[in-house]
């Protein structure tokens, strides 16, 4: 029986792995990074390469390539910037150009091999960067940028000129962006500002203003990554270059696409180990994953379900719009760790107090009552008509002199509250005025988060430019929404960070004998038969119900003496997705004779529908439990995916799952089973007894180490129904399809 030594199953499954054949790495513990050039089992990398992309954002020498100084010329333009940029970094520009003596008063060689010393960067400003990568190659040249449109982005035609770009581009060693990019990465930035920065990463330019716009309310910007069409250099390559980067509190990213699934999950990793917050806007979430798949399993998540997932399995904080990316990743990068997740609302008004309170407490943040003690000291300056257990509402008239001061300090020593939000609805002179200097003055003598909410549509008022927006320590918003959804990511990505634990660091790197036994029952390009299946599952320990194959009545009546009565009765062929649906399946047969009835009936309906088999399995009748759903299927992105939901019937009426993406361990497997919206079903219901849910989660990671293993060979795994027993008692599959690759 699966489960029996509940409570430390990791451990357990490690144990029982290792007696499989495979020993566990040395040093594999928390807080250890996988070692450069570890593979995978399925020979995939587990460490982020980390680009040194210093020489990139501050080069000693740069050559623009095609440089030009002649009014009214599109470069002419270009150049201006890339000299004043270069100025700004001290590095020392190289104009070439095969026609021109000097640009802007700077000798122009004539061309790339012409150039005067080995140079960090080259800008190309050309209609096609296909014939100078050799040139760049020869010359050494460390890193390049492509402007030039007319590739992927245009259809087929252009796909396959941006590839020729790519493989040259791999052959030369030259590091590129783009092509397709713009000159954000050589914007000016502010030097006036203090604190930790935002890196940005956009793949489309224009989607990056708001957020550069944010040096204009003193939110500091480090680094911009206009990543283009990702001929070579892409998005991950950026996070993981931010994430070591002094001074980056946060990296946010507009995302259109993603290149690589793996080597984004490695960069996200490389990401939460730094503990620097990645958020995201990924656009595409109505696509839907164009799925032929024969499975359940395959038909229950879209690709941008599996996006999000792999997101949240890495920290990757995912946003809607730009203003949730604006303030959601300035409050990230700039807010301390927080002490405590207790949020209290804190308003002048009953009502907006009221609202407030309702909207972050259905966003899932934690609003404590505050103690009696608490609530009798703010009633010393509060009257004691008033709430003040949480939300706090003062009425108004404190926040006008001296007890205002008083009020926010007393919320603020309260040891189980993290984090006070404030809103404030609209300015109310001089009211408004001297709450926002007391929350500002608080706000720097406290280790807690501040936040305020400034209704207000004019958003000229003193109060808020001056005093709220030249606070580096009070998180100012103007909306409810982007206010809780920036609190409730800052709280999350700390409680996620504090204990995050690789996946990477614990994925298998040698196969088990489970995959040897595995690959002498694969198929390829084949669907097994449920027999067979079932021969798979048991090869990874997975348990399965007592069963024969058998090719006439009178075996299968001594199949169903020996399995033991009452039995199920299952066609078992090749061909053979649903069974049901064409009554290939009895249940509850308690006799001899019943079964003779149903071996002759299941082969004429087979004969009929002319489906070939390879016999008739006489399986156990496993007791009821909860049916659920385990399989694998591939995604165009990331590879082999696990998903677990409610399973048989519940499958096609609910579509209740969730899904991950391998590694991963015990506590995202169980994380899985939170997101379910049957999950109440495995905790018991209507006096129904709690299941096994121990055992599930080890089905889950069973079936994630066959998802490792057999990696392109398993093109989908359905487990339909897994029969989750009651606590300590396991789990069944029985039922499986497997479609060999």
């Amino acid at each position: 029986m699966l489960g029996s030594t509940h409570g430390t199953l990791t451990t357990d499954f490690r144990a029982r792995v290792v007696a499989c054949g495979e020993q566990p790495r040395p040093g594999a513990v928390h807080g250890t990074a996988a070692a450069e050039g570890d593979l995978d089992v399925s020979g995939r990398p587990l460490h982020a390469p980390v680009p040194d992309l210093d020489r990139f954002f501050r080069p000693e020498s740069l050559a623009v390539v095609g440089a030009s100084d002649a009014e009214g010329r599109p470069n002419t333009g270009i150049t201006r910037q890339l000299i004043a940029w270069a100025e700004r970094v001290g590095a020392r520009v190289h104009p070439v150009h095969p026609t021109r003596a000097s640009v802007f008063g700077l000798p122009c060689s004539a061309s790339v091999a012409d150039l005067p010393e080995q140079v960090d960067l080259a800008v190309l400003l050309v209609g096609d960067p296909l014939p100078l990568i050799d040139e760049l190659a020869e010359a050494k040249v460390k890193f390049a940028v492509a402007f030039a449109s007319g590739f992927a982005e245009t259809g087929e035609d252009g796909a396959a000129a941006q590839e020729r770009l790519a493989a040259a581009v791999r052959r030369s060693g030259v590091r590129l962006l783009g092509p397709n990019t713009n000159l954000n990465a050589f914007e000016r930035f502010r030097d006036d500002l203090e604190g930790p920065a935002i890196a940005l990463i956009t793949q489309s330019g224009h989607q990056g203003r708001p957020l550069f716009a944010l040096q204009e309310l003193g939110v500091r910007l480090s680094h911009w990554a206009p990543t283009g069409n990702e001929a070579d250099l892409e998005a991950a390559d950026f996070i993981s270059y931010f994430a070591e980067r002094p001074g980056v509190g946060a990296v946010a990213c507009y995302l259109e696409g993603l290149k690589d699934g793996r080597s984004f999950l490695l960069a996200a990793d490389r990401a939460a180990r730094a503990r620097v917050p990645v958020v995201a806007v990924k656009v595409g979430r109505t696509e839907t994953g164009a799925r032929t798949a024969a499975s359940h399993t395959g038909k229950l998540t879209g690709a941008d379900q599996v996006v999000d997932a792999a997101m949240r399995q890495y920290g990757v904080i995912r946003v809607d719009g730009l203003d949730e990316l604006q303030d959601t990743s300035a409050l990230l990068a700039r807010a301390r760790p927080p002490v405590a997740d207790g949020v209290v609302v804190y308003s002048i008004s009953g009502g907006t107090g009221a609202h407030f309170a309702d909207l972050a407490t259905a966003a899932g943040l934690t609003l404590p009552t505050l103690c009696a003690a608490k609530q009798a000291e703010l009633h010393e300056w509060i009257p004691p008509y008033l709430n003040v257990a949480n939300p706090v509402d003062n009425g108004g008239h404190p926040v006008g002199d001296w007890r205002g001061r008083k009020i926010i300090d007393a919320i603020l020593a309260d040891p189980a509250v993290g984090v006070l939000i404030c809103p404030i609805t609209g300015p109310f002179p001089p009211m408004s005025d001297r709450l926002a200097r007391d929350l500002v003055e608080a706000a720097e003598h406290t280790d807690k988060l501040v936040c305020v909410v400034w209704g207000s549509p004019v958003g000229t008022e003193a109060a808020y430019r001056e005093t709220l927006l030249g606070s580096s320590r009070v998180a100012t918003f103007r909306t409810f929404a982007n206010c809780i959804g920036a609190v409730r990511a800052h709280l999350a990505h700390h409680r996620f960070t504090s204990s995050y634990r690789s996946p990477f660091d614990e994925a298998p790197r040698v196969p088990s004998p489970s995959f040897r036994k595995a690959q002498a029952l694969m198929r390829p390009g084949r669907q097994l038969s449920e027999h067979a299946a079932k021969q798979l599952l048991r090869a990874y320990g997975i348990r399965v119900p007592r069963e024969q194959l058998v090719t006439s009545a009178a075996a299968a009546v001594r199949a169903a003496g020996q399995v033991g009565y009452p039995v199920v009765m299952k066609a078992s062929g090749t061909r053979l997705a649903h069974k049901t649906e064409l009554g290939l399946v009895k249940v509850g047969l308690t006799s001899a004779s019943q079964v003779r009835d149903a071996y002759r009936e299941l082969t004429d309906i087979a004969r009929y529908e002319g489906v070939e088999l390879d016999g008739v399995l006489v399986c156990q009748m496993v007791a009821r439990g909860v049916e659920m759903v385990v399989g694998v299927t591939h995604d165009a992105l990331f590879g082999p995916t696990v998903t677990v939901g409610l399973g048989g019937v519940l499958v096609e009426v609910l579509g209740d799952a969730a899904v991950r993406v391998p590694p991963f361990g015990e506590e995202q497997a169980r994380d899985m089973l939170g997101e379910l919206r049957g999950r109440a079903l495995l905790e018991g219901v209507r006096g129904g007894p709690p299941v096994d849910v121990d055992a599930l989660v080890e089905v889950v990671l069973r079936v994630q180490r066959m998802a490792l293993e057999l990696g392109g060979e398993l093109a989908e795994l359905d487990i339909n129904p897994l029969m989750v027993l009651p606590r300590g008692q396991g789990a069944v599959a029985l039922d499986a399809l497997v479609v060999c690759s």
